[in-house]
C-alpha cells in the first residue's frame, strides 16, 4: 500500500518544480522531502524522479503516479465528506481565503449571509492573493479559496482543484478626472457612449504592481496590445495604493471593476476598446470536499452574492 503522505509530496513536487519549494510548502526540510521520495521510489520498485544536476524532473512513471493520486486524494475527501454528511448541518468551523478587493463586495456578504443561515458555523477569514491561498487550499489550511485570474492573459484555471464560477470582473482604467481623456468612455457597459482608446494614454505616466505579478503582466499586455509600452512611473503592492497616488494626478491605473468600486475623490473610472480585459473571479474547493455542508454553505453564499452584482 503506497504511503498518501508521499503520493501528496509528489504531487506537490509536479507542481512546484522543486524539492526546496515543496519543503518549504510543508514546513519541513528538502532533505526529509527528498528522503521521503525515495521511500516512495522504494514501495513502487520504479525510478520516479530524475536529478540532472542541481534539477529534478518526474520521470513518466512518476508523472503517471501523480495523476492516478490527484483520483485518490479527491476519493478520500468524498469518504471524508460521507461521514460528514449525515449531521447535514452546517457547523463548526470553516476556512476561507479571499484577495484583497473581493473581501468587500464578497465575504462581506458571505459572512451576513452565513450568521443569517447558518449560525452554528464559525468562518474563519484570511485575506491572501491567489499564489498564497492555492497553496494553503491544497494543504489543508484553508476549506476554500476565492481567487481570481486574468482571461485575457491566458491564465487556466487552478490545477487539482473543483472551481465555481462567481463573477466575470471587468478591468478598467482610472484617471484623475482633470485628464484630458478622462471625459472618453463610461463606466460600465450599460452607460452608453464609446470605450476609451487605450492607445490615446500612450504618452502617460502609469502606476502598475510589482513586475512579476499578474497584475502587471495584465496592464503590460493590455497596453502593449494597444501598441505602446507604457511609461510606468509607479509600482505599488495594491489597488488602493495605486489609486491614491493615482489621485494626486500621477499617472493612469488599469485596475479590475471590483478594485474601482469605491474611488478616492477625484477620479474616475472608464471601459477601455479592448475585449476581453477581465478577471475570472472563481471559488476553489479541494476535488471531493464540494459536498461537506459547511464548504457548500459558503458556495452557496458566494453564488448568491456574485449574482446580485
Amino acid at each position: 500500500m503506497l504511503d498518501v503522505r508521499r503520493l501528496v509530496l509528489l504531487r506537490d513536487l509536479a507542481e512546484y518544480g522543486t524539492v526546496t519549494a515543496v519543503a518549504e510548502l510543508h514546513g519541513v526540510t528538502a532533505s526529509a522531502v527528498s528522503q521521503q521520495l525515495k521511500q516512495l521510489e522504494a514501495e513502487t520498485g520504479v525510478a520516479l524522479v530524475l536529478r540532472e544536476g542541481r534539477g529534478i524532473r518526474l520521470t513518466s512513471a512518476g508523472q503517471g503516479l501523480v495523476e492516478d493520486s490527484e483520483a485518490v486524494l479527491a476519493a478520500l475527501e468524498r469518504a471524508h465528506a460521507r461521514l460528514t454528511r449525515p449531521a447535514a448541518e452546517a457547523v463548526g468551523p470553516v476556512r476561507v481565503s479571499c484577495f484583497t478587493s473581493g473581501v468587500a463586495p464578497l465575504i462581506a456578504p458571505l459572512l451576513e449571509t452565513l450568521a443569517r443561515r447558518h449560525p452554528g458555523l464559525t468562518p474563519h477569514i484570511t485575506e491572501a492573493e491567489p499564489e498564497s491561498s492555492l497553496p494553503a487550499l491544497r494543504q489543508r489550511r484553508a476549506d476554500l479559496a476565492v481567487v481570481y485570474r486574468y482571461t485575457h492573459l491566458g491564465t487556466p484555471a487552478p490545477q487539482g482543484f473543483d472551481t465555481h464560477h462567481l463573477l466575470t470582473d471587468p478591468l478598467l482604467v482610472v484617471l484623475p478626472a482633470a485628464h484630458p481623456a478622462a471625459a472618453e468612455g463610461h463606466r460600465t457597459e450599460g452607460d452608453g457612449g464609446e470605450p476609451l482608446a487605450l492607445a490615446s494614454l500612450a504618452d502617460t505616466p502609469w502606476i502598475t504592481a510589482s513586475e512579476g505579478t499578474a497584475c502587471h503582466d495584465a496592464t503590460l499586455f493590455a497596453c502593449r496590445h494597444a501598441g505602446f509600452t507604457p511609461q510606468v512611473r509607479h509600482t505599488c503592492s495594491g489597488f488602493a495604493a495605486m489609486l491614491t497616488l493615482a489621485a494626486t494626478g500621477a499617472g493612469a491605473v488599469l485596475v479590475p471593476g471590483l478594485a474601482a468600486a469605491a474611488l478616492p475623490p477625484g477620479l474616475v473610472a472608464r471601459t477601455v476598446d479592448i475585449p476581453g480585459l477581465t478577471r475570472a473571479i472563481e471559488a476553489a474547493v479541494r476535488r471531493g470536499t464540494g459536498d461537506r455542508p459547511a464548504v457548500a454553505a459558503c458556495l452557496e453564499a458566494l453564488a448568491a452574492s456574485s449574482t446580485v452584482r
